[in-house]
């Protein structure tokens, strides 16, 4: 059974730092792409980072505009581990944040493109 399991969300004033960390089992992860979606209430679930290997095994890292310069997603391939650090935090940055993972190599915006999903950490910016 597919697991992506994530931790490390909380409560953090603005301009802080919070590192979420997904764990991925169940299946062979090293060639899919595994990364980080967010939903803030009454709204659409938004692309945050993703890391996939190319056909040629080169690693990208991506991340979505609202959080380029203050967000880092990093992978732990021999763990099927992926973290999220996340700095500079803003109050906009309160959400759901949900790990999911990608059989597709072309580092998908979209949400429907993933085939796997966490259950979501709650990120809460606020002073």
């Amino acid at each position: 059974q597919v697991q992506l399991v994530e931790s490390g969300g909380g409560l953090v004033q603005p301009g802080g730092s919070l590192r979420l960390s997904c764990a991925a089992s169940g299946r062979t992860f090293s060639s899919y792409g595994l990364g980080w979606f967010r939903q803030a209430p009454g709204k659409e679930r938004e692309f945050v980072a993703i890391t996939v290997w190319d056909r040629e095994n080169t690693y990208y890292a991506y991340l979505g505009d609202s959080v380029k310069g203050r967000f880092t997603i990093l992978r732990d391939s021999a763990k099927n581990t992926v973290h999220l650090q996340m700095n500079s935090l803003k109050p906009e940055d309160t959400a759901v944040y949900y790990c999911v993972a990608t059989a597709r190599r072309t580092a998908p915006r979209e949400s429907s493109q993933y085939d796997y999903w966490g259950q979501g950490t709650q990120v809460t910016v606020s002073s």
